[in-house]
């Protein structure tokens, strides 16, 4: 019966993890003219954000991180070990007994996922790309999203990307706080946050 429990609860925090992130990527349909080499996602339907290579990250991290995410009244929780550094990242999420559930490499400007649970149909560059709005250089960040017209703005405890709204206006849409012990990622524009807990100091 205990199997049988864990096995349902595995399949609902897949179904879950495909929902969220292949709605993510479906939302984001605007294809480019020019075929492009470097690997980008697009943060709103025209603004592709080109994913910056690994040596721009802030600090190395060798860590395990509680993952929570919330998407149209839908939460999911689960449990991550993160290691990046100048290198590369590997990102291995797995359950509460310990099993490897998907496992996410970005190395060589290149990105690798694997599961036995989710899909190889949901896109990794999207939480790669998360993954780099909170933990990468805030001058790399601005040059990059500068790139793509969006506009950034980043102090010690948060980080706010904007698009263009009006004539002059500017429309908040991924906002990023960061504490000691918990960052919280807000995606307004596509109706999603998730929170990571881990010991970031």
């Amino acid at each position: 019966m205990k199997i049988k429990h864990f096995f349902l609860k595995d399949a609902f925090l897949a179904g879950f993890i495909i929902t969220f992130f292949l709605v993510l990527s479906a939302s984001c349909a605007t294809k480019p003219a020019v075929k492009e080499t470097r690997i980008g996602v697009y943060l709103t339907d025209r603004s592709r954000f080109f994913l910056l290579p690994p040596d721009g990250i802030e600090k190395p991290l060798d860590m395990a991180q509680f993952l929570s995410i919330s998407y149209r009244g839908m939460n999911f929780f689960c449990n991550a070990w993160v290691y990046a550094d100048k290198n590369g990242m590997d990102i291995v999420m797995f359950n509460d007994l310990g099993a490897s559930m998907a496992e996410l490499s970005y190395k060589n400007g290149s990105v690798d996922y694997s599961s036995g649970v989710l899909p190889q149909a949901l896109k990794p560059e999207y939480i790669i790309a998360d993954f780099q709005l909170c933990f990468y250089d805030p001058l790399l960040l601005s040059r990059a999203l500068e790139e793509c017209s969006l506009f950034f703005e980043a102090q010690d405890h948060f980080r706010r990307i904007y698009m263009r709204s009006g004539i002059r206006g500017r429309k908040l849409i991924i906002e990023i706080t960061k504490t000691p012990g918990v960052i919280k990622i807000e995606n307004h524009l596509r109706g999603y946050a998730y929170t990571l807990e881990g010991d970031f100091e």
